[in-house]
């Protein structure tokens, strides 16, 4: 166990945090049924199992007031698999959460009857505010200081809701789901996009502050970000915390819009064959919100109603850790040789500044941290292929907590620990940060270049090892029983750091 957040590792499950007891959620919404198994309840959230079955309990509510009997039938047999799934995972706990087709339904009751004989668990049928509370929850458990609004569409509803400093203001929702409005438009989404205009009118978004954020939530709204990546050529194609100028997201929106369906875009080929065709009318809500919002961006969250319930149940000692540290601390555990070793790695980098006189903010230093828990997942691999499947292993994790400059700089780093500084392997995403954490990344990256040699990732070295620097010269300091790890491999990965650092010469120095 290590200085963190007292993650442990179970020898007895393979790949699995020790004690860990799995959780899940069942999201019954408008479009689809979903179950996402995760690992432990904590605030850094690891999914387990995560699949949905695209039910389309919404279709005809809005005009016959009625859950579709074939539709009902679809979702009960995906829930039964589920429910099986539940049990053999040995999920502790089962949370069960409806939304707007069932909260809308005149046979909602025997639905839910249904629901709950089957999960073994009672159905929580939301509100249009709690689906936005909740949703605003997940926005704040997946971007930690998010001040802005947060939308939540679903195939039923679209639910707002206001955050200022981590607390949600007052939550609206409105009839202007996806499929609802693909029926009350009779499949039009240029009617669809008047529509959404009408029923925003009375809305809170023309009070909105103009320049605002806007947080955008649903799987209809990802895979609209997934296009745009594909668009815009975009390197990294991760969703949560993608970042779009809202004219940029408007004028994007609008195209699609206006051609009525995605035969004839790039990208259209990721989205799921039960959203394709619901796509066009997410892009018509997209937009209308955007302009009557004037925001000056939207930004993507893969975190919504689900994480946002289970962020919601922990206390506030729980709520205030950070979950990228904690998530990243997981993958130590998990990959690690010795997870300790990162916490000498982190002192050690402490030290180095200090010595150096590199000034680090509160950002870099969370940063550094974070790549001092992920220096060592890749050792593993084929040394020819450790680079570049950390890299993608730090690009791609479900980390949560962290912007796409952040995983940018954390993939860099981790290229140049394992591949070197000429090491291509973070290349691509290094236009997603400034060049200023480019040439940081590459500092920390060298420095761990020096440490692991004289470590092969064991804890209790690092602490008796320190730099100085002096006359334009930097110097590691070895103490006398350790004089044997000098040597000439040694002293070219100082070498290399010295330079990366600014300074003319190295040397090792036993004491």
């Amino acid at each position: 166990m290590n200085q963190f957040w007292g993650v442990d590792a179970d020898p007895t499950a393979q790949g699995r945090i020790k004690g860990a007891k799995p959780v899940a959620v069942l999201d019954i919404g408008s479009n689809s049924v979903r179950l996402v198994v995760y690992e432990r309840h904590a605030r850094a959230l690891t999914p387990l199992y995560n699949e949905k079955s695209a039910c389309a309990l919404g279709r005809g509510v809005g005009r016959t007031g009625r859950l579709a009997d074939a539709n009902v039938a679809q979702a009960l047999d995906a829930i039964k698999r589920f429910a099986l799934v539940a049990r053999m995972m040995r999920v502790g706990k089962v949370w069960v959460l409806a939304t707007s087709a069932v909260r809308d339904a005149a046979n909602r009751q025997e639905f839910v009857d249904a629901v709950e004989a089957l999960m073994d668990s009672k159905v929580q049928v939301l509100s249009g505010e709690e689906e936005a509370h909740y949703a605003a929850l997940g926005a704040v458990a997946g971007i930690p200081g998010f001040a802005g609004t947060v939308g939540d569409l679903g195939g039923g509803s679209l639910e707002l809701s206001g955050i200022t400093e981590g607390s949600d203001t007052s939550g609206e929702s409105f009839e202007i789901g996806v499929i609802r409005l693909q029926d009350d438009s009779n499949g039009s989404p240029v009617r669809a996009a008047a529509i959404v205009r009408e029923r925003l009118a009375k809305s809170s978004l023309g009070k909105t502050e103009k320049g605002a954020s806007f947080a955008a939530i649903g799987g209809t709204w990802r895979s609209l970000a997934k296009m745009h990546q594909i668009a815009r050529h975009y390197p990294l194609h991760m969703v949560q915390h993608y970042v779009v100028p809202a004219d940029d997201m408007i004028q994007f929106c609008q195209q699609i819009v206006g051609a009525g369906s995605l035969k004839s875009y790039d990208g259209a080929e990721h989205v799921s064959s039960s959203r394709r065709e619901l796509v066009p009318f997410g892009a018509a809500v997209m937009a209308e919100v955007l302009k009557a919002g004037h925001f000056a961006d939207v930004v993507f969250s893969a975190l919504g109603v689900r994480e946002g319930y289970l962020y919601g149940l922990l206390d506030s000692r729980e709520q205030a850790i950070d979950p990228l540290i904690q998530g990243a601390e997981e993958l130590s555990v998990l990959r690690s040789r010795s997870p300790a070793h990162a916490s000498d790695l982190v002192e050690f980098g402490g030290q180095f500044l200090d010595a150096t006189r590199t000034p680090e903010t509160a950002i870099q230093a969370r940063l550094r941290t974070v790549a001092c828990l992920l220096a060592d997942i890749g050792w593993r691999a084929h040394p020819d292929y450790r680079g570049p499947q950390s890299v993608d292993a730090v690009a791609y994790s479900s980390l949560s907590g962290v912007d796409h400059p952040g995983r940018s700089f954390l993939a860099q780093v981790i290229a140049v620990r394992y591949d070197g500084l000429k090491s291509k392997a973070a290349a691509p995403l290094a236009g997603l940060g400034s060049a200023e954490m480019t040439a940081r990344a590459r500092l920390i990256g060298a420095l761990f270049r020096v440490a692991y040699p004289m470590t092969a990732a064991m804890p209790g070295i690092l602490p008796r090892i320190r730099f100085e620097a002096a006359d334009s010269a930097l110097t590691l300091v070895l103490p006398g029983d350790l004089a044997f790890l000098d040597g000439e491999h040694l002293r070219g990965r100082l070498e290399q750091l010295a330079g990366v650092a600014g300074f003319k010469s190295s040397t090792v120095r036993v004491e």
